[in-house]
């Protein structure tokens, strides 16, 4: 499988993560930053407790708003068990990906279990897995990364056929890889990958973004705002939120 992305809408993505990060310690900060959170996240599911759990919640920036009370003391045994299941060697990425959503309810509301399971599996082993969160690419709603630099010149106007899968982000990851690889980062490439990830729908929400999406990330009081709510990199500013 080999996805049709756009090189001109990846160079200006690139271009502008560059420019735009570079008062603020350019990219690197944001990749040491990501390497702090996947430390983080390996180290919190090895043994997993409450306060691991709602700092873990708190660097994500689609779930912590939603979880409510599966972040609270009378869940959290319950919550313990599906993600023990959901790291589980048995099955393949999809099917427990699938499985740990199946024991939520399939509504509007939690739309941001599959984020929590994306986040989890790929911070927790980022060789491994790559970031499969809906704003990367939700094939149902059409919406995400993939689109936004999708080769095309009606992308709004079509539907992409690929399949939110585990085989899909893979090869959005490599592809995204050698595009960084080839224009001069050969150290950290994941983590640059998320960045300019970020980039790229930060880029959207501050264009087209819908109202769900402005509640989520409010108008940037800086460039790179968006790009760090991503990422859950403001995680330590919303940790009250679990007081």
């Amino acid at each position: 499988m080999q996805l049709e992305l756009s090189g001109p809408k990846l160079k200006l993505a690139l271009e502008s993560l560059v420019s735009r990060a570079e008062e603020q310690g350019g990219v690197e900060a944001y990749v040491e930053a990501l390497r702090a959170k996947s430390a983080m996240f390996a180290d919190a599911v090895e043994s997993l407790d409450l306060k691991k759990f709602r700092t873990l919640c708190a660097h994500m920036s689609t779930v912590r708003r939603r979880i409510g009370q599966y972040a609270q003391p009378h869940w959290f045994a319950e919550m313990k068990k599906r993600i023990s299941g959901l790291m589980a060697a048995s099955g393949t990425p999809d099917e427990r990906v699938a499985s740990f959503c199946a024991d939520f309810p399939d509504d509007r509301e939690h739309r941001w279990v599959r984020d929590l399971a994306a986040e989890l599996l790929h911070y927790a082993d980022l060789e491994r897995y790559p970031l499969m969160t809906r704003w990367v690419w939700d094939a149902r709603a059409n919406t995400g990364v993939l689109r936004e630099i999708w080769h095309g010149d009606d992308v709004d106007g079509i539907s992409i056929e690929a399949p939110d899968s585990y085989d899909t982000f893979v090869q959005l990851r490599q592809e995204l890889s050698e595009y960084l690889t080839a224009n001069g980062v050969f150290r950290d490439v994941l983590f640059y990958v998320d960045v300019l990830m970020a980039q790229v729908y930060a880029g959207y929400i501050g264009e087209r973004g819908g109202t769900y999406l402005r509640a989520d990330f409010a108008t940037p009081e800086d460039p790179m705002l968006h790009v760090r709510r991503l990422l859950g990199l403001d995680g330590l500013e919303r940790m009250k939120a679990f007081a």
